[in-house]
């Protein structure tokens, strides 16, 4: 599966991954918020993203319910291979450098990608 959701369609992804399912108005109050978001903007978005094979959409009952077609993870290795491609021109060790260079790592983060590449270096 190569989708690659727009930064708007991953701030309504992330709306309903953490609901499970949800409305337009559900995901529209969430938006709306945090930002000067329109509903209509919000339906067009959920609309696009049906079409795009990312939300799926239960028209069973009169308010339609949206459900993630794409888990988290999916999304996060999608933008991963694009920044990755992009901006670092495939070096992952320039990626890791600059993320941990530019972001305080907490000690569980830093014990976490410690066991990570033990185990990496394991597979050998």
């Amino acid at each position: 599966m190569d989708l690659k959701p727009t930064e708007s369609e991953l701030e309504i992804l992330q709306i309903i991954w953490r609901r499970g399912q949800c409305s337009v108005r559900d995901v529209h109050n969430e938006l709306a918020a945090n930002k000067e978001v329109g509903y209509t903007t919000t339906l067009k978005l959920m609309q696009i993203m049906h079409d795009k094979g990312l939300v799926e959409r239960d028209t069973t009952s009169k308010t339609h319910l949206y459900k993630a077609l794409i888990s988290r993870e999916q999304a996060q290795q999608g933008a991963l291979d694009k920044i990755l491609s992009t901006v670092f021109k495939g070096s992952t060790a320039d990626l890791v450098i600059q993320a941990l260079g530019q972001h305080r790592a907490s000690k569980d983060e830093i014990d976490a990608i410690k066991n990570f590449l033990d185990g990496f270096e394991g597979e050998k």
